[in-house]
């Protein structure tokens, strides 16, 4: 039964007192009408909370905008929402295009830092001997196919819910489908996504994926504090670890930093992640599977501008997929198989919730908090 208000309403009490469901929560399709986001389709969601978010249909069914009563808590980068079209994929383009948002998906045969890998799983050598890979891969840069969105009643909880499938194909080499659904309830602050990641080809290839779930302002301010039940930390960037959990303010000419974490789970292996600020009382949470995703990375930039922290669950640990070939740990999704997903993304709203959160974590046998 939705709260909403201050108040719960029962299916047939909240339809007696609007006129339609979206007067106080539902699913709109726009459509961006200028710049390099021109043309680009959007799914503006709305929970009745003051909760909302945007679906980026045309940049992997990703995350874009996601605020809480006006509040963003997600960071955005001064490139700003980039249609497909504009996106680079060599390289270090994947920069050009990255808009931030509240989930960029990362994948789906590659992760990490751009470089070169043999080309010998897709049987044609004749034409080179290696494959380049640009950074993160380039799921992130396709557009979906929108499947279906709308809103579904089961008994007195309403659903919203959007669907999309995002293919990443070519000749002689990966054929892989994304199928995504995201779910919230209304009268909830959060989301759901679930992915399915199936090869639809005739080739075994490598499957690495990562959810870059970007933190910012006011969230992320001096004093700010990462919440996350690790029983180590390391960082292959040559900073100290110490204090890295707390939040400064902007730093000119700030250099970035990864930090990875060794986690513990919950007893049903559920992993909660957040970023807190106490001092306004509003943080952001996720929730994911430790057996879907067990590596987890903070990408932590204090910069002028480039002012954020990234939430990183992944498949994979941060160097990708050249250290996980050399690891063993290079996952090959074989032809005809699907592999899971499921990733929940939140807001924490007052100092109560952020308390109960931050119990939750420190509940954890094993972390290092």
């Amino acid at each position: 039964m939705p709260k909403l208000f201050g108040s719960q309403y029962s299916r047939s009490e909240l339809l007696a007192r609007v006129g339609r469901l979206d007067q106080v929560a539902g699913v709109r399709q726009v459509t961006l009408g200028d710049g390099l986001g021109r043309d680009v389709r959007l799914l503006e969601f709305r929970t009745g909370t003051g909760f909302s978010f945007d679906i980026v249909v045309d940049r992997s069914f990703d995350i874009g905008r996601c605020e809480l009563g006006g509040r963003p808590l997600n960071w955005t980068s001064n490139a700003g929402i980039v249609a497909p079209w504009y996106y680079e994929a060599e390289g270090m383009g994947w920069f050009r295009a990255w808009g931030g948002g509240m989930v960029v998906t990362v994948g789906l045969d590659h992760l990490g830092m751009a470089g070169e890998d043999t080309a010998a799983p897709f049987n044609q050598t004749h034409l080179g001997s290696t494959v380049n890979f640009g950074v993160h891969g380039r799921i992130g840069g396709l557009p979906a196919r929108l499947v279906g969105y709308g809103e579904r009643w089961d008994g007195d909880e309403c659903v919203l819910w959007a669907e999309g499938e995002v293919l990443q194909s070519s000749v002689f080499a990966e054929h892989l489908l994304l199928r995504r659904r995201v779910e919230a309830k209304v009268g909830e602050s959060h989301f759901t996504i679930h992915d399915e990641v199936e090869n639809v080809g005739h080739t075994d290839v490598a499957h690495l994926l990562l959810y870059h779930c970007n933190v910012g302002f006011p969230v992320l301010d001096a004093g700010a504090q990462l919440i996350v039940p690790a029983s180590e930390t390391t960082t292959s960037y040559g900073v100290p670890v110490d204090g890295y959990r707390t939040m400064s303010a902007p730093i000119p000419d700030f250099t970035e930093a990864c930090f990875e974490h060794e986690l513990v789970a919950e007893a049903d292996g559920s992993v909660p992640v957040g970023v807190v600020n106490r001092a306004i009382g509003l943080g952001v949470y996720q929730v994911f599977k430790i057996s879907q995703l067990p590596h987890h990375t903070v990408w932590r930039m204090m910069g002028e501008d480039t002012y954020a922290m990234a939430l990183e669950p992944a498949t994979n640990r941060d160097a990708g997929r050249f250290d996980a070939r050399e690891r063993g740990e290079l996952i090959i999704l074989k032809r005809g198989t699907t592999r899971s997903y499921d990733l929940e993304v939140g807001a924490l709203d007052g100092v109560a919730a952020i308390d109960a959160f931050d119990a939750r974590v420190r509940a954890i046998p094993g972390n290092d908090l």
